[in-house]
């Protein structure tokens, strides 16, 4: 394949690809859609992470609206926190690392206190993709062998992305298993639509509109207690556009939102749009459509309040300063018989598409 290349498909996006780092001895490829919306959308192959996605605002003026590093030894640091990564085998929580399936106990990795995260300590998000290209669309592949982190079965998985005519980033994700084992595959990215280092200050006016009528109810441990509860009348009703600065410090036994919303009429065509968030100031407006019955709605609440961090465009990235909106299968959910199951068997195939879709414009409705 060659390293580089422009192509273009149904879209008037470009698409080039370029070095962009060693690991090992590895090249790490950087893939680069560019539109006549002046949307630019960077992705890599270590990790599958997002590294940026720069929009004009409604004067024209152009930002990066996501969280990251500009050279790979960031995301190969202790400062990358999930920063826009492909999250695999099984995105959000999993209760003390155990799961039975079919009768057959599993231990997995235990990365988050005395509980199983995003994957566990070597998850999708710090493996090297294989890569492909047709038209547009980048595929990443990666053959997960049986027993990594615990998880059961070989498991072969293709994330594709594209940026299509419409402004929207679409990523569809597949797998297929030789044994049974479950999966729960995700994008990370985080987002602040007045710009990646604008902090809590801009991310709290940002407007959010969820199409969710309950969440899954957490313990102190961020773990589903296997209940559902109404956000009717709650901190956590986002059914109409609510300012994330009135809301924000309401959450209860927490210091911001980081929470499964389960969205209504699920599993439906992905014309159904299942979050909303706007940014008036800037005019920045992203549409979150999928096919999956969750949503994982964080605040980034664990990003540091020092200065440690420091941001793609000269500020830092502190607590409160962007948001995530990550698609999903429930957390911990092969523990909670009365949640959608995420048990893939040999012979079938996981597939679900997320959509980002990004405008500018009129802010006064949703």
């Amino acid at each position: 394949m060659s390293d580089k290349c422009k192509c273009a498909k149904s879209s008037d996006a470009v698409l080039s690809v370029d070095d962009y780092g060693q690991y090992g001895s590895r090249k790490i490829k950087q893939f680069t859609w560019k539109n006549s919306t002046g949307t630019t959308i960077r992705l890599i192959n270590y990790g599958g992470h997002i590294t940026s996605i720069c929009l004009p605002d409604k004067n024209g003026k152009i930002d990066d609206i996501v969280v990251g590093f500009n050279d790979l030894d960031g995301y190969l640091g202790s400062n990358d926190i999930y920063f826009g990564c492909t999250v695999g085998r099984f995105a959000n929580r999993i209760a003390k690392g155990k799961m039975t399936i079919e009768g057959v106990e599993y231990n997995l990795a235990k990365n988050d206190g005395s509980n199983h995260l995003h994957g566990g300590v070597r998850g999708f998000d710090k493996v090297i993709w294989d890569y492909s290209i047709k038209g547009n669309q980048v595929t990443l592949s990666y053959a997960s062998p049986d027993m990594e982190e615990g998880y059961p079965g070989t498991l072969l998985v293709n994330v594709t992305f594209e940026l299509n005519s419409s402004n929207e980033f679409v990523i569809n994700y597949k797998a297929m298993t030789t044994k049974p084992t479950v999966v729960n595959l995700t994008n990370h990215s985080y987002f602040n639509l007045a710009g990646d280092s604008t902090g809590a200050e801009e991310l709290y006016k940002h407007m959010v509109k969820i199409n969710a009528s309950h969440i899954t109810e957490i313990d102190d441990e961020l773990i589903p207690t296997g209940k559902y509860l109404d956000v009717l009348g709650t901190v956590f009703d986002f059914q109409e556009p609510v300012r994330l600065g009135d809301v924000i410090d309401k959450v209860p036994n927490s210091s911001g939102f980081d929470h499964n919303f389960c969205i209504s009429q699920t599993r439906t065509k992905l014309e159904q749009m299942i979050a909303n968030v706007i940014h008036p100031q800037s005019g920045r407006r992203m549409e979150i459509y999928s096919d999956l019955p969750g949503v994982q709605f964080y605040t980034g609440n664990l990003l540091p309040e020092d200065k440690s961090i420091p941001s793609k465009t000269g500020g830092y990235y502190q607590k409160h300063g962007a948001f995530c909106m990550e698609t999903q299968g429930f957390p911990d959910a092969m523990n909670h018989s009365n949640f959608p199951s995420p048990l893939l068997q040999p012979g079938d195939i996981f597939d679900t598409t997320t959509k980002l879709k990004f405008s500018v414009g009129n802010t006064s409705e949703q």
